[in-house]
């Protein structure tokens, strides 16, 4: 007969401590796992957005470059292009920063399946 984690009582099933963490376990994995996911994937659709600005920013800093160049305007457009450059390093910082969130969110999501597959393997009775 299959006792997996319960012993059969007058025909009923008592629940036992291993099944009650292994539920537990179950559980907290089912709460942690999709909101790892879903925070994973907000992390890296901003990344890609802020990937998007710097390029933008370069491109316009380009344009405002060339067209001082090309042209004798009354305006110094130096400034803005520093202005652009400072952005772009700034935007630069906080990519860095999302990306070094995004691979600690990794490590946390390889722990909790690690742990949780562990747990399992402790809580299912050795076949010998």
């Amino acid at each position: 007969a299959d006792e997996k984690n319960a012993e059969v009582v007058s025909g009923e099933e008592k629940i036992t401590d291993e099944d009650n963490q292994s539920v537990m376990s179950d559980g907290l994995m089912q709460i942690f796992k999709p909101a790892v996911q879903e925070l994973d994937e907000k992390v890296l659709s901003v990344r890609e957005s802020q990937v998007e600005l710097r390029e933008q920013i370069d491109k316009l800093a380009q344009d405002l470059r060339r067209l001082s160049e090309l042209q004798e305007l009354p305006v110094d457009l130096e400034p803005y292009v520093k202005k652009l450059m400072n952005s772009r390093r700034r935007v630069m910082l906080v990519n860095n920063i999302l990306q070094n969130a995004q691979e600690r969110l990794g490590r946390l999501h390889q722990s909790v399946t690690r742990e949780t597959a562990k747990r399992k393997a402790l809580l299912e009775p050795s076949e010998f």
